[in-house]
Parts: structure tokens; C-alpha cells; sequence
């Protein structure tokens, strides 16, 4: 039996398990998964509230879409290239969501099958146990639309996979697969596609009975080493959202909508 946590958004639901088993299920059957902009404000807030929630002693975050998450949906870009107000009510709850995985007690694992990108990698990559289906593609597309990679990257990708792997997927945005991935240790673990979800919920029933005050504090403990990489973080969050006021934003954009290459100006 679960229930479900009242969430203000389409975008993802959140059924709480009598096993201490939350799952926070991105997207509907058939659709690829996005976050408009009730869905990236409810992804800011809902990590807090799981980390106080009665009865929850582990997070899964999967999806039942065609791939885990593929970011920000093209209006809610849209939007920021347009309104300042909206940049900053994004780096406000981009801040909010990073700082939302890494201070919740719980651990959160994630079950990643099919494209991850954007707040979707973000997600994936900030979970304790990230478990890849060797299909994935795990792709940081924030240099291909014009703007820096700022809501996760800096903060996590040189520490899992080091700075020289971590450079040249942000630059390019050059896809991993989930064995690529777990090869160069972006993430956890890489299974058959056919044993994702069973894997990821054996492990989120591992920690579900294991010690919540001996998990919780080997978390906090490791996570210090993202808290020391903070300053770096809110720099590209900052720079990513001023990126978005930029002609190469709307240009980045215009492509992505067009499926074409941008043609991006000169260097500032």
C-alpha cells in the first residue's frame, strides 16, 4: 500500500510506501519527462519535506516516461530568457534544489533509464546511489543551448568523475552511456535496462533498514566535500542565469526548437 504526497505539479508524483520507501516518480507512460515551472518550483521544496515526512527512511527517484528527465521544458527557458524576474525565481530554486539533496537526511537513490539532461542529470548525479541502465544517456546540454552549466555541474562533476572527464562532457555535451558513465564513476552502479528498477529498489530496501542515524550522519559527513565546492556552484548558477539574458540563449533555443545547429556569435 502507499500514498501519495501532495505535490503542485504534473511534472513528478511522490508515493510514500508503508516499507519507509518514498518514490518520487518523474513524468506519464509514453511522454518524455521535463520540469515546467510549477514542476521545478515543487523539485525545489519537495526534498525537505520527504526528509521530514513520517515513516520515510529512503528516496527513490525513477521515472515511468521514455527517458529519467530531460530538463527544464522549452517554455520555462523561454520564460527566463524573457524576464529577469523569472531568472531569479530559477536560481533560486536551482540553489534550492541542490542544497535540498545534499542536506536531506534520507538517502535518495536514483534509478536513471534513457536521457537524463539538465535538472534531470542534476537529480540523477546528486543522489547518494545513482544506478544507471547501460541504455542511458546522461547528457549536460547546457553549453549547447548558449548558457553555462551552472544548476549542478560544478559542484559534482569533478568530484565524481575528476575535472579533466568532467571539462570535456560540459563543454561539449557529449552523452554517456550508463556504462561510460559508471566506468569514469559518475555514477554508482550501470545494470542490464531490464534490472534497473529491480536494483534500485533491492538497494532502497537496503537502506531503508539499515541505521537512519548511522546513514544520515555518513551522508552529512561525505557531502562536506560538495559543501567545500559550494562557492564554485553558486558562481555558475550565477553566470548560467545571466547567460540566459543573452543573444546566445535565444539563439541556443531557436535551434533546439528548430533542430539545427546554433550558430552562436563572437566571444564577449
Amino acid at each position: 500500500m502507499s500514498r501519495l504526497l501532495p505535490v503542485d505539479t504534473t511534472d513528478f508524483r511522490v508515493e510514500l510506501g508503508d516499507d519507509g520507501i518514498a518514490e518520487l516518480v518523474f513524468g506519464t507512460e509514453g511522454a518524455m519527462p521535463t520540469t515546467g515551472a510549477a514542476g521545478h518550483a515543487a523539485l525545489a521544496s519537495v526534498w525537505a519535506r520527504l526528509a521530514v515526512e513520517p515513516g520515510v527512511r529512503c528516496i527513490l527517484v525513477r521515472s515511468v516516461g521514455k527517458g529519467f528527465c530531460a530538463g527544464g521544458h522549452t517554455a520555462l527557458v523561454d520564460e527566463m530568457i524573457g524576464s529577469h524576474e523569472a531568472r531569479l525565481r530559477v536560481m533560486r530554486e536551482g540553489r534550492a534544489i541542490v542544497q535540498g539533496m545534499i542536506d536531506c537526511d534520507r538517502p535518495i537513490v536514483a534509478a536513471i533509464h534513457g536521457a537524463a539532461v539538465g535538472a534531470g542529470a542534476a537529480v540523477a548525479l546528486l543522489a547518494d546511489v545513482s544506478i544507471a541502465a547501460r541504455g542511458a544517456r546522461i547528457i549536460d546540454g547546457h553549453t549547447r543551448i548558449g548558457v553555462a552549466a551552472g544548476d549542478h555541474a560544478a559542484v559534482v562533476w569533478p568530484l565524481l568523475c575528476g575535472m579533466a572527464k568532467a571539462k570535456y562532457h560540459l563543454l561539449t555535451c557529449e552523452p554517456l552511456s550508463g556504462d561510460e558513465a559508471e566506468r569514469i564513476g559518475l555514477v554508482s552502479l550501470s545494470v542490464p535496462d531490464d534490472q534497473l528498477l529491480a536494483t534500485a529498489r533491492r538497494v532502497a530496501a537496503q537502506l531503508a533498514a539499515g541505521s537512519p542515524g548511522a546513514l544520515a550522519a555518513t551522508k552529512r559527513s561525505l557531502n562536506h566535500w560538495l559543501r567545500a565546492a559550494w562557492p564554485a556552484f553558486e558562481h555558475s548558477l550565477a553566470l548560467e542565469l545571466i547567460g540566459f539574458a543573452g543573444p546566445d540563449a535565444r539563439e541556443g533555443l531557436a535551434a533546439l526548437n528548430q533542430k539545427r545547429a546554433p550558430r552562436f556569435g563572437d566571444a564577449p
